[in-house]
């Protein structure tokens, strides 16, 4: 799915967001709205660093931020959590579903409630909004990373890291999940399409358990002496897979690539337990996420997508200042 950047998909660079967000307040006189904020989970460090960027926008703007979400990211645990926020009744809600199917009546319920619906990180359904057809085009508008560019860009670096050949495989948490369905498939296809000399191995699930995601590293390890890459599709993944690796007497021959860059994987990125980490930014999605809620409760019409950028961060960078600002809070 091709999603506009957020400065095609407004039209705006933050500075004109600025203002015509200025003009929104404006015509909000005075009402204080309040905006919810349902992550995937609590205490990762990128929905931290979300909750700050969205934070930011809601102080600029005068808009009261709840922020509330389950220590999992599972459907089981996010629903109930849901639930509680729509009998708040806040003006706009923001979430992270934790799953494309199981959250479609739930926030179907919300937008009953007269509460409408903005989907940052993750989407429901296939992540296309306000056609007019299917049951979960109903959001206004889903706000994130291009997951599907972003497993391209680990594609083309872990090519790159092994010089253009070997074996590889994606370390994945489980199907169904939007953003590391999208990783995976952008990864396979870049591999498929553009490097010839790597063989792609089957994905392996680790159902977010970095110690499943070590063994199944050191399984693959030793049924493929010649395993030359892992694109672990996210935190828990990467990181099992490297210390697999490690264990396994590999570590360093085999490259890793990470996706999101939270302290943790930054640290290892400096001693070569993971080479390269692609960081999304999680600040923006925050940001423009309230900033969206706030354009619609004002009476503006918001683009149904809105796509936030990348960077490619390894040894070679880690510590330009430049690079700093891309690193997830905690």
């Amino acid at each position: 799915m091709e999603r506009r950047s957020v400065i095609g998909g407004l039209g705006l660079g933050l500075a004109g967001a600025a203002t015509l967000l200025s003009s929104s307040r404006a015509r909000a006189e005075g009402k204080a709205f309040t905006v919810a904020l349902i992550p995937g989970l609590t205490t990762d460090a990128f929905y931290i660093t979300m909750h700050r960027g969205a934070a930011a926008a809601a102080k600029a703007l005068g808009v009261n931020l709840v922020f509330q979400g389950a220590p999992s990211f599972n459907a089981v645990e996010q629903v109930p959590v849901l639930d509680a926020v729509i009998a708040r009744k806040p003006d706009a809600l923001l979430i992270a579903p934790t799953d494309k199917v199981q959250l479609i009546q739930p926030l179907q319920a919300a937008v009953s409630a007269g509460i409408p619906v903005i989907t940052v990180d993750t989407y429901i359904g296939g992540g296309v909004y306000q056609t007019g057809s299917g049951n979960a085009d109903f959001p206004l508008s889903y706000i994130a990373s291009n997951n599907t560019l972003g497993g391209q860009m680990a594609a083309r670096a872990l090519a790159k890291a092994i010089g253009g050949k070997g074996k590889v495989y994606v370390s994945n948490v489980q199907p169904g999940v939007s953003t590391t369905d999208e990783r995976q498939d952008g990864f396979i296809d870049e591999m498929k399409k553009s490097f010839p000399g790597i063989t792609v191995l089957n994905t392996q699930f680790n159902d977010d358990d970095a110690n499943k995601a070590a063994s199944q590293s050191q399984s693959v390890l030793a049924r493929n002496s010649d395993l030359a890459g892992i694109f672990g599709a996210n935190l828990f993944s990467a990181m099992g897979a490297a210390n697999g690796l490690q264990q396994g007497g590999a570590g360093g021959k085999v490259k890793v690539v990470a996706f999101d860059a939270p302290q943790t994987i930054i640290g290892n990125i400096k001693t070569g337990l993971i080479d390269i980490a692609i960081a999304q930014h999680p600040a923006e999605i925050g940001w423009f996420g309230v900033a969206a809620a706030y354009a619609h409760l004002t009476g503006q019409s918001i683009p149904p997508a809105i796509a936030t950028g990348f960077t490619v961060i390894d040894k070679s960078n880690v510590d330009d200042a430049s690079i700093q600002k891309f690193i997830y809070a905690s």
